[in-house]
């Protein structure tokens, strides 16, 4: 019986049509004065932070969102509403820095502060970071910039987002950084948080978002940007409505726009998944050339944009077959043998990782920690500290820091477990080799997931893994150390179980 072809699922023009961004973060450079538009004083705190020239996806995204705010941020261009943006570009190709700038410059004008920014991340390390961006561009101007990420008691981040006054609540942050649990808790719990001057919603991350959009967080975030004819503020400058048909009647009284930029190194290109965004005439960067390609597992029925995943220019990519036993040794291996300082290696669970970093650290020789929900937040804020310094040499993981977590000079990625989904491959190599330097991943596979892993890279257009072989005679050396290694596991793992009973 012959197998009906697949069909390949109808794409609007937007997403069919992207306009393309060249990807080569290291030869497609434009100088800072070659994009006159930004601020003079945002350009010298740019070469005062070593940044002479911008990544392409930088250099094409700023003037298309600065044009949307020429005449001030209150309205849109000739009075209509712009266009929302969605941006798909590889890991550590400059996306942070993309919408910070323009939101920043947009917001200089203002004479009020109220809450016309908020970026929403799926983790309180990505908000961390990216507030931190926020906080080096805004300082020496009247903006502020909030964080509230659930690391501190809410009572403590209502202080920096509202103060009581005699007549009622003063504002005190004109762009909030959140994650969606607790962007909703301060909707419903903090008196005086209003949303309804917002102007930008940047969904930073954005497959991830849409992925967790069970919480429902984003309706919230519409409900109270755009409030019921009851719930109005009397005393807004200009009332809002949600964006409708475009008629003479509709544009006769201005109003301030809600923009949403959306960013992501793997895109859904999903229009159902996209549907649930409300995006408004949207705009689509992207690093990868239009047409169709193949499907990615995790994506349900969606198609990759333009067919494959773009990776940084300077990422080599190698497998190493090997048996579920030497797995750990192979490991050790690299990580001695090739002499890098900063190896992230990446496990599919948490108990995985524990294990690992208790044989690691049994067996001796290489500084190394975990990192996973086992810890809170501020371990684990030390723990990246100490990896970036160089002072942890191996750092093992969950895919909780798979995530957009720009970690400096990450050398080797090691996927002690081959991922099962290509979007996961993408996100997790892409912590090494960012911004334009190089780096190499190696994924460990065994017999029976060799030919599926390498075909669903194959398909998407991953450059060619490079096999990479370790002979038994290279691995010899370290076994009666890893035999060592192995017996004080089993003793700690069972002392960690009679200490959980107790």
């Amino acid at each position: 019986r012959t197998r009906a072809p697949k069909v390949q699922p109808f794409l609007p023009t937007w997403l069919a049509q992207p306009s393309c961004v060249r990807k080569n973060v290291t030869e497609d450079l434009v100088p800072i004065e070659d994009i006159p538009e930004v601020h003079p004083d945002l350009q010298k705190k740019l070469r005062a932070h070593g940044i002479s020239c911008y990544f392409p996806v930088q250099a094409a995204v700023i003037p298309t969102l600065l044009e949307s705010t020429t005449n001030g941020f209150l309205t849109g261009r000739g009075g209509y509403q712009p266009r929302d943006l969605c941006v798909s570009a590889p890991t550590g190709s400059g996306k942070t820095l993309a919408f910070v700038i323009p939101v920043v410059q947009a917001l200089l004008q203002r004479a009020v502060c109220q809450v016309r920014a908020l970026v929403v991340l799926p983790t309180k390390e990505l908000a961390q970071q990216v507030s931190k961006v926020f906080n080096v561009y805004i300082d020496a101007t009247p903006l502020r910039v909030a964080l509230v990420t659930g690391q501190k008691p809410l009572a403590k981040e209502q202080e920096s987002l509202i103060q009581k006054t005699a007549d009622g609540f003063r504002c005190l942050a004109d762009i909030v950084v959140a994650t969606p649990g607790r962007l909703v808790d301060h909707i419903d719990q903090t008196p005086g948080f209003s949303l309804q001057h917002l102007r930008f919603l940047v969904i930073d991350e954005a497959d991830r978002m849409i992925d967790s959009m069970h919480q429902s967080w984003l309706p919230r975030v519409v409900a109270a940007a755009f409030p019921s004819e009851g719930a109005k503020d009397p005393f807004a400058l200009l009332q809002r409505r949600q964006p409708q048909v475009i008629t003479a009647a509709s544009i006769c009284c201005p109003q301030m726009p809600l923009q949403k930029l959306l960013f992501s190194a793997t895109l859904t290109q999903n229009p159902e998944k996209l549907q649930q965004l409300g995006l408004y005439q949207p705009r689509l960067f992207s690093t990868r050339p239009a047409g169709g390609g193949p499907r990615d597992a995790d994506m349900d029925t969606e198609v990759d944009l333009g067919g494959k995943y773009t990776f940084p220019e300077g990422l080599s990519h190698h497998y190493v077959p090997c048996s579920l036993r030497s797995k750990p040794l192979v490991v050790l291996h690299l990580v001695l043998h090739m002499s890098f300082s900063r190896v992230l290696c990446f496990t599919n669970s948490r108990e995985n990782s524990h294990r690992l970093f208790l044989l690691v650290q049994a067996f001796g020789g290489v500084t190394v920690a975990e990192f996973s929900s086992r810890y809170g937040p501020g371990r684990r804020k030390m723990i990246l500290k100490q990896f970036e310094q160089g002072k942890i040499q191996l750092l093992i993981s969950t895919d909780a820091t798979a995530r957009g977590i720009d970690v400096h000079g990450v050398q080797l990625v090691v996927n002690y477990d081959a991922p099962q989904y290509l979007r996961t491959y993408v996100h997790r190599v892409g912590r090494t080799a960012r911004a334009g330097k190089t780096g190499q991943a190696f994924t460990l596979l065994l017999k029976v997931q060799e030919k599926r892993f390498l075909q669903m890279l194959t398909e998407a257009g991953v450059p060619e893994l490079e096999r990479h072989n370790t002979p038994s005679e290279l691995l010899q050396p370290l076994v009666p150390r890893y035999e060592a290694a192995l017996a004080q596991l089993e003793r700690a793992v069972k002392e960690e179980w009679r200490q959980k009973a107790a």
